[in-house]
């Protein structure tokens, strides 16, 4: 259309010299209006030096993340946005924005502290390897207590019935299963997972307990591994752990007005101090060192190879419903169980142009997710979030309001920062 306006205005002989050059001048005008006017309608209207994440909050259409963003204190919601930026030779640099985040404001991260020990374990096993021991991560395992009595040998969710810190992994992922990280809890110990991640740079970060097993946080049983022909190749003694760990100068790890204890209502805050504790910057760190671990110093990545980086990150970007081993109730994990942001609040509907390489933690009314996200038309960025649904402000009674507005949240942010993205990236979708 503006070339056949151009051809009109300036192949007519009835304007002189002067009136064509102005109308020439006039036309390179309003070509100019329209295509900024056509660029300005496509991007969202972000102020350059603002913060994105603020403004996509403030701005957001939607009605979840509106109601959530006008109560931010009560909901307690910590958000970190991480930009990637290839260079011409595709090698990654980052660009952060949060909100609320702050390692200091205590939020209970419940499962997602899985994450690094599902690595470390992985970590121990090559190192083992280095010391001349032939053990894998299907070296099938049991684990005996003080007399020697064994504790655990069967999974019956491996093929073979086995226990093997592979498929303890797997599960660890699909289904956050509580189990397997207290298995490769032990296995570590204590003291070591939070040694490795300290010596790798990763601060704000403490794992106290395990998961459903309140016994024996502060001491590991005896492990012992087998080759194929069942000969024991590995002994693992039990061992105490000794580091005393202390969080101090938190705030909000008292929360609300009361909590539920052997059934009993206690009319006092609920006290996390000797909870598990994580950072949304730790947690972002750890999955950074994962998915890009050539941009960190030697001494800050986890000492993996490439055969370990690749199993990790294909069962971190699986669904229940992609894989037959272990094989779920498709109804109860469902595609999208364990992956809140852009998907947690639907069901059957996940692209297969989008993966999702995350860990999420769902505990005492608090909901967080830490994920890699990208597609095959070139979007890819971390996002981190944490939120607290919790109206009648008890905890351990159960009443949490996940369905209705944590997941519904997280879901809806996953979606409004993709879609930032794609705008951004100036990409058409199909």
């Amino acid at each position: 259309m503006l070339r056949v306006l151009k051809l009109n205005y300036l192949k007519s002989d009835n304007l002189g010299k002067s009136s064509r050059i102005a109308i020439k001048k006039k036309f390179l005008l309003t070509r100019v209006l329209l295509i900024i006017s056509l660029v300005i309608g496509c991007v969202p209207n972000f102020e350059k030096d603002q913060n994105v994440l603020t403004q996509l909050l403030n701005n957001s259409k939607d009605s979840l993340i509106q109601k959530i963003y006008s109560n931010r204190a009560i909901h307690e919601i910590q958000i970190l946005y991480t930009q990637i930026i290839r260079d011409t030779e595709g090698n990654p640099s980052f660009k952060e924005f949060s909100y609320q985040e702050n390692p200091k404001r205590y939020f209970y991260p419940a499962s997602t502290v899985k994450l690094p020990v599902a690595i470390l374990a992985l970590e121990k096993l090559r190192r083992l390897r280095r010391q001349g021991i032939e053990i894998t991560p299907d070296s099938p395992f049991e684990i005996l207590d003080d007399n020697h009595n064994t504790l655990s040998v069967m999974d019956s969710t491996h093929p073979d019935g086995k226990l093997t810190i592979s498929h303890l992994i797997k599960k660890l992922f699909l289904v956050s299963d509580n189990p397997s990280y207290n298995y490769l809890f032990d296995f570590l110990g204590r003291d070591s997972i939070n040694e490795s991640l300290a010596k790798k740079r990763i601060h704000d970060f403490q794992v106290f307990h395990k998961f459903s097993d309140s016994t024996n946080n502060n001491k590991s049983p005896e492990y012992v591994f087998y080759s194929e022909d069942s000969k024991e190749i590995y002994r693992q003694p039990s061992r105490a752990y000794k580091i005393d760990l202390k969080k101090n100068d938190f705030i909000g790890v008292l929360k609300g007005k009361g909590f539920i204890e052997e059934g009993v209502l206690i009319k006092d805050p609920m006290d996390f101090s000797k909870k598990n504790y994580a950072s949304l910057s730790a947690l972002n760190q750890i999955l950074k060192r994962l998915i890009f671990p050539n941009q960190f110093p030697k001494q800050e990545v986890f000492d993996l190879n490439s055969e370990d980086y690749e199993f990790i990150r294909f069962w971190m970007s699986r669904t229940p419903a992609e894989v037959n081993v272990p094989l779920y109730d498709r109804d109860h994990y469902y595609d999208s169980y364990c992956k809140f942001l852009m998907y947690g609040d639907t069901r059957g509907e996940m692209s297969n142009r989008i993966r999702i390489y995350n860990k999420v933690g769902l505990a005492y009314g608090t909901l967080t997710d830490v994920a890699y996200i990208k597609d095959d038309l070139g979007v890819e960025f971390l996002l981190a979030a944490t939120i607290l649904v919790n109206r009648n402000q008890i905890f351990n009674d159960g009443e949490y309001e996940y369905e209705d507005l944590g997941i519904p949240f997280l879901g809806a942010l996953g979606r409004a920062v993709y879609e930032y993205e794609i705008l951004r990236r100036g990409i058409k979708k199909r």
